[in-house]
C-alpha cells in the first residue's frame, strides 16, 4: 500500500515527474447495454434510490442514461460511443476502497441528477451548467486512495508534496479526470469549441475542489451571504450555488432511507479505521472520530447530521424549499434514530458497569449472594 501512496503516482495512468501521461490504458472493455424499465427510470429522479442494487455494468447505464436524459449529449454534440468509452474509464479508476470508490461515484452522481430534477435547475441554468455539475460529481474522487487529506499532509506522500498540502486529494481528482479527457476516444467534450471548454474545465475544477471539507465553513458562508438576494443571471452567484449542490450530493448518504444509508457508515468507519490503524503504526496524529478504540456509530453520525448536513440543507432549502419534505426531514429522521440508538448505546454501558462493579463486590466479599 505504502508504494501506492509514496514515491509514484498511484492512479491507473503513468505520469512523468511533470505530470504529463506517457501510456494511458487502452484495454477498456465494452459493457453491455440495459435496457432501463420505466420503474428503475422514474426512481433514479429520487434520493430514495437503493443504491445498493445495482452491478457495475447497470450503473454505468444508468450514468449514460441521465447524460442523455438531462439533453447533455445533444448539448456538447458528444459521440455516443465516446461517451460509454468515458465512463468505462471513469469506472477503471475507481479504486476498491471500503467507502471511496465507483457506488460512491455513482450515489453523488445519481443524488445530483434527483436535485438537478427537483429544484427545477434546467429552467434556472444553463445546459452547460447542468453538465458541469454532472461531471464534476461523476469525478469528483477519481482514484481515491482511501486515506484522507490530513493523512496525506502528515505521511508527506508524494501527492502532499506535488500539490504543496493545499487540498493534495482534490487537486489529484480533478488532474485524473483531465487525463482521462485527454484521451481522444474519452474526450465526451471533444466537439466543443477550445475557449469554451476553457471554461467548462476551469469550472468542473472549482466543483471538485469545492468538495475538501476543511473548505466547508468557508463555502457555505459565502453561499449564505448571496441568499437573500440570490440572481441566477450573476454568475458568481450561480458557481456559488454549484458549490453548494456538489457538496450537498457528496455528503448526502443520509439523506437516503436507513437501509440505504446506514451500510453506508458500516463502509466509512472501515475507512476511518484502516486510517487510524496506519496512523498509530507510523507515529502520526490520529483524530478521535476515526479511531476504533473511540468512535460508534451514533457518535459518529450525530455530530455530524446536526452540526454540518442540517445547517447546509436547510441553508439550501431557503432557495428550493421543495426539497424540505424529500431531503431535509430524513436528515432530522436520521439525526433521531442515532440519537435514540446512542441512548441505548449509554444504556448498554451503565449497565455493563454495575454488572462489572457487581462482579467486583463479589470478588472481593463485600457483597454476598442471597441464598
Amino acid at each position: 500500500v505504502t508504494n501506492r501512496l509514496v514515491g509514484i503516482c498511484p492512479c491507473k495512468y503513468n505520469f512523468s515527474d511533470n505530470g504529463m501521461k506517457l501510456s494511458p490504458r487502452i484495454d477498456i472493455p465494452s459493457y453491455p447495454k440495459y435496457t432501463l424499465s420505466q420503474e428503475t427510470i422514474e426512481a433514479l429522479k429520487k434520493p430514495t434510490f437503493d443504491v445498493w442494487h445495482w452491478e457495475h455494468n447497470e450503473m454505468l447505464s444508468c450514468l449514460e442514461y441521465m447524460y442523455h436524459d438531462l439533453g447533455l449529449v445533444n448539448e456538447f454534440s458528444m459521440n455516443p460511443i465516446t461517451l460509454k468509452r468515458w465512463l468505462l474509464g471513469i469506472q477503471e479508476n475507481y479504486r476498491s476502497n471500503p467507502f471511496h470508490n465507483f457506488r460512491h461515484c455513482f450515489c453523488v452522481s445519481q443524488m445530483m441528477y434527483g436535485m438537478i430534477n427537483l429544484c427545477n435547475l434546467p429552467e434556472k441554468m444553463t445546459l452547460t451548467d447542468i453538465g458541469i455539475l454532472m461531471t464534476a460529481a461523476v469525478c469528483h474522487d477519481l482514484d481515491h486512495p482511501g486515506y484522507n487529506n490530513t493523512y496525506q499532509i502528515n505521511a508527506r506522500t508524494e501527492l502532499a508534496v506535488r500539490y504543496n498540502d493545499i487540498s493534495p486529494l482534490e487537486n489529484h481528482h480533478c488532474a485524473v479526470a483531465f487525463q482521462i479527457l485527454s484521451m481522444p476516444e474519452c474526450n465526451i467534450f471533444a466537439n466543443v469549441e477550445p475557449e469554451a471548454f476553457k471554461q467548462i474545465r476551469q469550472a468542473i475544477i472549482i466543483l471538485i475542489l469545492a468538495t475538501d471539507m476543511a473548505r466547508h465553513g468557508e463555502i457555505l458562508e459565502s453561499f449564505k451571504q448571496k441568499l437573500d438576494n440570490f440572481d441566477f443571471t450573476n454568475e458568481e452567484h450561480v458557481t456559488c450555488l454549484k458549490m453548494v449542490l456538489i457538496k450537498c450530493c457528496d455528503i448526502s448518504n443520509e439523506v437516503r432511507p436507513t437501509e440505504v444509508a446506514e451500510p453506508w457508515v458500516d463502509c466509512l468507519l472501515e475507512e476511518y479505521f484502516m486510517q487510524s490503524d496506519r496512523e498509530k503504526t507510523e507515529g502520526l496524529p490520529v483524530a478521535p472520530f476515526m479511531d476504533r478504540d473511540k468512535v460508534t456509530k451514533p457518535t459518529a453520525q450525530i455530530g455530524f447530521i446536526k452540526f454540518v448536513l442540517i445547517p447546509m440543507f436547510e441553508t439550501v432549502m431557503k432557495l428550493f424549499p421543495q426539497i424540505e419534505e424529500i431531503m431535509v426531514q430524513p436528515l432530522r429522521d436520521s439525526r433521531d434514530h442515532y440519537e435514540e440508538l446512542k441512548q441505548i448505546d449509554d444504556a448498554m454501558t451503565e449497565v455493563g458497569y454495575l454488572f462489572k462493579d457487581t462482579l467486583r463486590a463479589l470478588a472481593f466479599g463485600l457483597m454476598s449472594i442471597p441464598v
